[in-house]
């Protein structure tokens, strides 16, 4: 029944990512990532290889459970609705957020002082597809896309709390380990990617009698006949009349 409505890649795909992710944790569980391997860590030539592998590490089990539901979810839109552009997006997205990660000065935004910091964590690709897929439906402006749009926005529109420090909003003792870096590089890539795909794939359909100085010759013959066999719909008619009348070409020209 839905074999040819939902994409395979729109399955296989996310519960690729799901299994990649809980393979990572299970080996962090068996001591294979240990002292921050593995994890990006800014500006340090050894944390650059946390830009491939950070997203699959995880803290705990409740970090990873609170990942692996977005990732399926926001990964399924994506290769459903954007397959043209789904690969170069979550790559790079997965990419790009990383090396801007590594890049950020790791300073403590209360004191400024410098701090030693490992980031592991699903979430920052997570915020690549939440924006990529809100920014994309608004530039392209699509109905469709604009609904996956507004569902994003709906289920996920709470994520833009995370691009700020916690210590904006509560008084900590100790500084938070959730890692605001990757929230907002995740949705600034994320955006700029929408950006640079607007013009590719699915848009809004723009039919032919839309553009100016359209004409054609069948819809004027069409016109100039109903005016012979519809004299009396040419008198003085209520407002509602005229426009059944245009809505009777519309249908003529569509035979």
């Amino acid at each position: 029944m839905f074999k040819n409505v939902i994409s395979k890649r729109a399955i296989i795909n996310p519960l690729l990512m799901l299994s990649a992710m809980w393979l990572g944790y299970f080996l962090q569980l068996n001591g294979f990532f240990e002292n921050c391997f593995g994890a990006i860590i800014p500006l340090l030539p050894e944390g650059l290889l946390g830009i491939i592998t950070s997203p699959l590490l995880h803290g705990n089990f409740d970090h990873i459970v609170g990942n692996s539901i977005p990732i399926a979810v926001l990964m399924f839109l994506l290769y459903q609705f954007y397959p043209v552009v789904a690969n170069k997006v979550f790559v790079i997205g997965w990419l790009a957020t990383g090396l801007l990660v590594w890049l950020l000065p790791p300073v403590d935004i209360v004191t400024g002082e410098y701090m030693y910091s490992c980031t592991i964590g699903a979430s920052g690709v997570v915020y690549v597809l939440a924006f990529f897929l809100f920014f994309s439906g608004v530039f392209k402006w699509n109905m469709k896309l604009l609904t996956i749009s507004l569902l994003v926005v709906l289920y996920y529109g709470s994520l833009i709390w995370g691009m700020f420090p916690e210590e904006f909003f509560y008084n900590l003792n100790e500084p938070s380990k959730i890692s605001w870096q990757a929230h907002l590089s995740g949705a600034v890539v994320g955006s700029i990617i929408a950006f640079m795909f607007k013009k590719v794939g699915e848009r809004k359909k723009k039919y032919i009698w839309e553009f100016p100085n359209y004409y054609n010759e069948k819809d004027d013959k069409l016109w100039q006949e109903y005016r012979e066999n519809h004299p009396e719909d040419f008198l003085e008619l209520p407002y509602k009349k005229k426009d059944d009348i245009w809505d009777h070409l519309d249908e003529l020209r569509k035979k």
